[in-house]
């Protein structure tokens, strides 16, 4: 009877140790999280606020345009920071994403995962390819294009030859390519010299589509901003921006608003004259960081509307050699990229 009650013993220790671990494992999210989901997505729809950095984002949550909400201020969720409240008409979720491409689309993956999100604004500050523009002028790209995914061609062969795994479908040639070569210092017979590194082709990322059939990919490399927004944004050109740091550093003219044609994004800081006026002349950009793209890619799979602003804080390396202007103009350029949002959001 000892031996009988103590294997019933043993067998219950055992079910209720194992029912209490599957609980405790069941899914990356805990119980209360998802109740505190569920409680913020019935007072949705939002709109979802992507920004990269704290000094980016800070502006807006110091704006008295911004207020929390009462019952969920925030949700803490892996690694992340939801900050929910309302600007103006519309209830928003707000979060950071930190730098690169991976950190912003996981980010954005999550927002639209775990949330009830109707669309997103992507903003922040970003380097200058355009010379039309100026340090200050809040720019609104049509296209985001991932410019860092590339297939890097063997030494030896050219434009005409095949790359690796091109048969395959994976990679293409009909975006273009960086030859090395043409931006060497030195020169034979006023001719370039060849270089070892030869040429970088840029590739279109894949994409599968939540409405696509899984695991068949599509490619993407231009990305659309929403047309309606884009249409919308047409009236913030009128706007009014801050010029100058302090009494005495002002920017030459009053910067603007303006929508442009493309801007690119790659896990590149561009601090380059070369390789900004070759982006520029190569594909017409004028914005040049480390996430948009990245956010672009993933409303475009999720089917979720969107629009970027970025904020000039740079010439990407093609302004003086003595210092980066960013040290300077990036507070100045976060508090446009803000301004030009919260005026954004206002006219929804």
């Amino acid at each position: 009877m000892d031996w009988f009650l103590k294997f019933c013993l043993l067998g219950f220790i055992l079910l209720v140790s194992t029912s209490s671990f599957v609980t405790s494992v069941n899914g990356a999210i805990s119980k209360g999280s998802m109740r505190n989901i569920s409680e913020i997505n019935s007072k949705g729809p939002y709109l979802g606020l992507v920004v990269p950095n704290a000094f980016e984002m800070t502006p807006l949550l110091q704006s008295q345009s911004f207020a929390a909400d009462d019952t969920h201020p925030f949700l803490d969720f892996s690694g992340r920071r939801f900050r929910i409240g309302r600007i103006g008409n519309e209830k928003v979720i707000i979060v950071m994403t930190g730098l690169g491409m991976l950190n912003s689309g996981l980010a954005t993956e999550l927002l639209l995962s775990l949330f009830e999100v109707k669309a997103v604004v992507h903003f922040g500050i970003a380097g200058n390819a355009n010379p039309h523009f100026q340090i200050g002028d809040v720019v609104i790209p049509h296209y985001s294009a991932h410019t860092g995914l590339w297939n890097w061609q063997r030494y030896g062969d050219g434009p005409d030859d095949e790359l690796a795994f091109e048969a395959n479908g994976d990679y293409t040639r009909k975006i273009g390519y960086l030859k090395i070569s043409d931006y060497a210092n030195g020169t034979e017979n006023e001719k370039s010299l060849d270089n070892l590194l030869n040429n970088v082709w840029y590739q279109p990322e894949e994409i599968f589509p939540v409405n696509g059939i899984p695991e068949v990919r599509q490619h993407a490399f231009l990305v659309p901003v929403d047309k309606r927004f884009y249409s919308l944004a047409e009236k913030l050109e009128n706007m009014t921006l801050e010029r100058c740091v302090n009494s005495t550093t002002c920017l030459p003219r009053a910067p603007m608003v303006v929508r442009v044609e493309k801007g690119s994004s790659a896990n590149v800081l561009v601090d380059n004259a070369a390789y900004r006026n070759f982006l520029y002349s190569k594909f017409n950009i004028t914005t040049i960081d480390m996430e948009s793209a990245a956010v672009a890619l993933v409303c475009l799979q999720q089917r979720t509307p969107f629009i970027i602003f970025r904020s000039l804080s740079d010439l990407a390396g093609g302004g003086s050699s003595q210092s980066n202007e960013a040290d300077i103009f990036a507070p100045l350029a976060a508090q446009n990229a803000v301004d030009v949002v919260l005026r954004f959001i206002a006219l929804l």
